[in-house]
């Protein structure tokens, strides 16, 4: 069946959403500096923040591999989002507080005061790799849909489109930074879900149900399995899930600049603390709709006799972009997977080069220096994406969700590992070995995780990895403590 609106009305539908980010980008950035691309000023509402914040944090990839995610886990990925709840609550009555304290504008300063510069460099550097793999996934994905929906029929090659892709963010993000995210997040946070609620709404509408009738299904179904507690061999093994999320949260929210940064802009500690309490709550609800929207999915395919494709990836991407469910789901789908991609990549860029100007090159004051500094590393940035994304293009062979939390189990455990130590312990540490250490323990993990049936008796690891590989980290930093 052919993609039910032409390309072309497509690629108007998605230049009029742009129309409404570059108006939020040219209000926001006006009169920007430094400290406003770094830190917002520092005065944004808190409700607005954690509202934004949801789009952020599910992205592009829970937008489209979660409901497919359901035709292989079912509902154990709920365990994830229970456990994402003490690692939010850990984030409130740690980390933040840490954060604000020593009024930091990157999170990774904390290691230099806590230990010495080369240990500081090293947690900078490894969140630079994970937020470099982590945005070049999420917005891969995204180009690949743009990418079947309007640019193959005008024979556009598909580096293109990525560079469209990354010249949009770079384009409203260069002058406000994180003040324009901020507020440009709110506006994809709306779309995404307006999205997801609409596709809803018109299957149940093909199957003549309400809202009752739509968790009969889903209990009737075989996918509406949450909790795992028989196999502890099982990938989905309730603990494995639960401390997973929690440790995943930690890492990938309080210990990554990117979603720091939004907190940091906040006008005080208690407001930051009020937008993670109600942005975790939240969070719940909302991955919950997404695994019953891809039940509903898969229904719906059942019954109009639609093959669902090898790739779990692709099932609500080829429902959406082929007609099988009407216009309104295929304009809804396309902004909302913009809206979702871009509400993480966006802040991923501006992230990325403040850590860079920041930590790596050292360019912490408002100069004029140092704002120009900032300018070229936000270009060159945007360059290095484009480049991943080729690559990320090249070599995925296997679900997008998976592949980005199996990387930050590799790239996130050190940093897990680090902060910990400065955190739990008042031990100085030989930082020169600290680089060695933070290659040396994930290929460890990762020798563990390839033999560990043969080796444990069947025993196969999942996300827990993070943990492991934070532990084995902690350890080394024991082993490398100054008397």
């Amino acid at each position: 069946m052919d993609i039910s609106l032409s390309p072309a009305a497509i690629g108007i539908i998605i230049l009029g959403y742009f129309a409404l980010i570059f108006v939020i980008s040219y209000l926001t950035g006006r009169h920007s500096d430094n400290r406003t691309f770094y830190l917002g000023n520092r005065n944004s509402p808190w409700f607005v923040v954690a509202y934004g914040m949801i789009g952020a944090t599910l992205s592009g990839i829970t937008f489209i591999s979660v409901p497919g995610w359901v035709i292989d886990r079912q509902f154990s990925y709920m365990q994830m989002v229970l456990g994402y709840l003490l690692g939010y609550a850990v984030i409130v009555h740690v980390l933040l507080p840490l954060y604000y304290r020593l009024n930091l504008t990157s999170i990774y300063t904390y290691l230099e005061s806590r230990f010495d510069k080369t240990t500081y460099k090293s947690g900078a550097f490894l969140f630079i790799i994970s937020r470099t793999v982590g945005a070049s996934l999420r917005l891969f994905l995204m180009a690949t849909v743009l990418q079947l929906a309007i640019f193959d029929a005008w024979n556009i090659p598909f580096w293109i489109t990525v560079v469209i892709t990354i010249a949009l963010i770079w384009l409203y993000t260069h002058r406000g930074g994180i003040k324009t995210i901020i507020w440009t997040d709110m506006l994809q946070t709306t779309f995404m879900l307006l999205s997801v609620g609409i596709t809803l709404w018109i299957i149940m509408h093909d199957f003549g149900i309400g809202f009752k009738g739509v968790v009969s299904q889903i209990e009737q179904s075989d996918f509406s399995r949450v909790f795992y507690f028989d196999d502890f061999n099982d990938k989905r093994f309730f603990w494995k899930q639960f401390l997973s999320g929690a440790f995943i949260t930690i890492v990938m929210t309080g210990l990554d600049q990117d979603m720091m940064q939004k907190n940091l802009t906040c006008r005080s500690l208690r407001d930051a603390q009020k937008n993670m309490y109600w942005f975790s709550v939240v969070l719940v609800p909302v991955n919950l709709l997404f695994l019953s929207l891809g039940v509903m999915l898969v229904l719906f395919a059942r019954n109009n006799g639609i093959e669902i494709p090898e790739n779990a990836d692709e099932m609500f991407p080829l429902l959406a972009t082929k007609g099988y469910l009407g216009a309104a789901v295929t304009v809804f789908f396309i902004i909302g997977l913009v809206a979702a991609a871009y509400s993480s990549a966006d802040s991923a860029l501006t992230s990325l080069t403040t850590s860079f100007t920041v930590d790596i090159l050292g360019k912490k004051g408002d100069t004029e220096e140092a704002q120009k500094t900032r300018r070229w590393v936000h270009i060159a940035v945007s360059l290095v994406l484009l480049l991943v994304i080729m690559l990320v293009r090249a070599l995925n062979d296997k679900s997008i969700i998976a592949t980005l939390f199996t990387l930050a189990g590799y790239t996130y455990g050190p940093l897990l590992g680090l902060f910990a130590f400065g955190l739990f312990t008042n031990r100085r540490i030989n930082g020169k070995w600290v680089p060695l250490l933070c290659l040396l323990t994930p290929t460890i993990i990762h020798i563990l995780k390839m033999n560990s049936e043969k080796w444990l008796g069947g025993y196969q690891f999942d996300f827990e990895i993070l943990l492991l590989n934070g532990l084995l980290t902690f350890i080394g930093l024991l082993i490398l403590r100054k008397s």
